[in-house]
């Protein structure tokens, strides 16, 4: 139903039928799972102009993976991130997959 690089790709759907009988189709909701979960696997600090997107492509190679830096980084509104120039971010993989940290700038 979803993009694989999408944040519902994984978030199963459910059925809701109304009075008169007719099926509606939703997503349950989507829970973040706890940082502990995520392996850091960069820490990118914030320049001037950077934009979450234009990050997101830097480091996953995908700007609509914004969402997985906004998890990482338990951000709300994904502008909150690089609103602080040298403000640092948690790059992670997926959630339960281990790795080694670097550092990037």
């Amino acid at each position: 139903m979803f993009p694989p690089n999408s944040r519902y790709q994984s978030v199963p759907t459910a059925t809701y039928t109304t009075p008169a009988g007719k099926q509606i189709a939703y997503l349950l909701r989507r829970f973040i799972a706890p940082q502990a979960s995520f392996a850091t696997i960069a820490v990118y600090t914030v320049k001037h102009g950077d934009r979450i997107d234009n990050v997101s492509a830097q480091v996953f190679g995908d700007p609509k993976l914004y969402w997985r830096l906004c998890d990482a980084n338990l951000a709300m509104r994904p502008a909150d991130l690089t609103d602080t120039i040298g403000a640092t971010l948690n790059v992670t993989l997926p959630q339960g997959i281990p790795a080694t940290p670097t550092t990037l700038s």
